[in-house]
């Protein structure tokens, strides 16, 4: 069986992030939805309209998001509906939150989830681009893809449910009733392959790795990033995409490569690509194509 493919660029532009996603082999169809996190406000790493704005329009895409289970300025349609405007996505595409009319489950027939609780709008898309900006998690250890597709397209009681491994869907509940770290990171992988399974996997996947901060978008004060912009990675495979990006942090000469590294080891984040590929979201072992040098 051969590998998946990850294509690599340097160069971090519109022009750049349309050409490597014109690379990809798949190609996307039906009614679009662009997945990206929309940034907690007060944040400044996340995905800028400018940057992205090129692509969605080129897919005639929607943005898609859901709001989020912590008290913050994305936990509610209005609040979230305002932080869009204030960071200019409704400039370039139009917004749906997906779990702005509620929520429902998919099979996930995971570990720890039976099931994974979505925003109910999923159901009016033909197909997903998934785009992550890399960076560390406080939780997480790191966010990619995975992260983006799991907990990024879960209703806030799906993120409730995830975060805790299947406890409760309650966002209340949620900071009491934290599991053993790698049943968290095991329950992100099963709801992404739950999204995975019920597209049929009509998903192409972008990690953009720049603003290398240690801390999510989520965070509406997140620390300044600790090394150098390094490219756009793209793939048909989400484990293969994400596991790229984890190699490019950990071959990098970066003298902000430690601090980065130490963030991913404090909450064992590499653990989820293995226990991804056991669980068939994909494939550790890729061919990556440096189209720089092309």
């Amino acid at each position: 069986m051969s590998k998946p493919i990850v294509y690599f660029t340097r160069e971090i532009t519109p022009d750049s992030l349309v050409k490597i996603c014109n690379r990809l082999d798949k190609k996307l169809s039906g009614r679009i939805g662009v997945k990206i996190s929309t940034g907690e406000p007060g944040g400044h790493n996340y995905l800028k309209p400018e940057l992205i704005g090129k692509l969605v329009s080129s897919l005639n895409a929607n943005i898609i998001e859901c709001n989020t289970a912590y008290d913050g300025r994305r936990n509610t349609l209005a609040a979230h509906l305002q932080a869009i405007k204030e960071h200019g996505f409704d400039k370039i595409a139009e917004v749906d939150l997906l779990d702005s009319e509620g929520e429902m489950e998919i099979p996930a027939n995971g570990k720890h989830l039976p099931v994974d609780i979505v925003g109910s709008h999923l159901q009016n898309y033909d197909s997903v681009l998934n785009l992550a900006h890399f960076k560390g998690h406080a939780m997480g250890g790191f966010g990619g893809v995975i992260k983006n597709q799991s907990i990024g397209i879960a209703s806030s009681a799906g993120k409730a449910y995830i975060h805790t491994a299947g406890v409760t869907r309650k966002p209340e509940e949620l900071w009491s009733n934290l599991p053993e770290q790698n049943a968290f990171l095991e329950s992100m992988a099963e709801a992404a392959k739950a999204v995975a399974d019920y597209m049929k996997g009509n998903i192409l996947y972008i990690d953009v790795m720049n603003n290398l901060s240690v801390d999510c978008d989520c965070d509406s004060h997140p620390e300044d990033p600790c090394m150098a912009d390094i490219g756009i990675l793209a793939s048909t495979d989400p484990v293969a995409v994400d596991q790229a990006c984890i190699d490019k942090i950990w071959t990098s000469k970066d003298p902000g490569r430690d601090h980065f590294i130490a963030r991913v080891e404090r909450q064992n984040g590499r653990h989820i690509l293995p226990y991804a590929e056991e669980i068939g979201l994909g494939s550790r072992d890729y061919e990556l194509v440096d189209t720089d040098n092309e």
